[in-house]
């Protein structure tokens, strides 16, 4: 059977807190924690940024894919995904059957600050603007994450714990 309902993914744009608080949550669960992104580094050996800057975004969307397949099918895991991961319909697919999804929100401004004027993250080192650049992913990832999400919480001027407070008291009355 290809569903797994007990796991509970994180999805959202950058900067909402997805890492920090999956964190938490995993811990507050007693639910192992993974990060895609962190999962692709430890896999290849190298940072993501190395990975779009020599083999482009194609390649490294394949790598989250195969990681996602791979992490979804434990049990009981908190996975945080990277802002791009329901850019494909079979990422999509998976997230809709292996876990309880949950979307981070938090405005743009509040990103922008968030994120910084760091370019770390390789979908904004390109870019004039970090902030036109998030009003342009929120605007085309924002109905696929509505597509994939069994809740939403917004992040924006609540301390992380409390955030993660909230999640495992919604996922905690959940029917598994």
């Amino acid at each position: 059977m290809d569903s797994n309902r007990s796991n509970l993914i994180l999805v959202g744009m950058s900067g909402t807190g997805k890492s920090t608080i999956g964190r938490i949550v995993a811990n507050k669960l007693e639910y192992a924690f993974f990060d895609t992104d962190a999962e692709i580094e430890k896999r290849t050996g190298v940072q993501i940024s190395w990975i779009f800057e020599l083999e482009g975004e194609c390649k490294f969307r394949e790598r989250e894919s195969e990681v996602l397949r791979d992490l979804t099918r434990r049990n009981r895991i908190v996975l945080a995904t990277g802002g791009g991961i329901v850019l494909r319909e079979s990422n999509r697919d998976l997230l809709n059957k292996r876990g309880q999804v949950v979307c981070l929100t938090a405005p743009i401004a509040d990103l922008v600050e968030r994120i910084g004027s760091a370019r770390t993250r390789p979908v904004l080192q390109h870019e004039e603007s970090i902030e036109s650049a998030l009003v342009r992913m929120q605007s085309e990832r924002n109905p696929l994450y509505d597509s994939v999400t069994d809740v939403s919480f917004d992040t924006y001027g609540h301390s992380k714990l409390a955030v993660a407070l909230d999640i495992v008291a919604w996922y905690s009355k959940r029917s598994i």
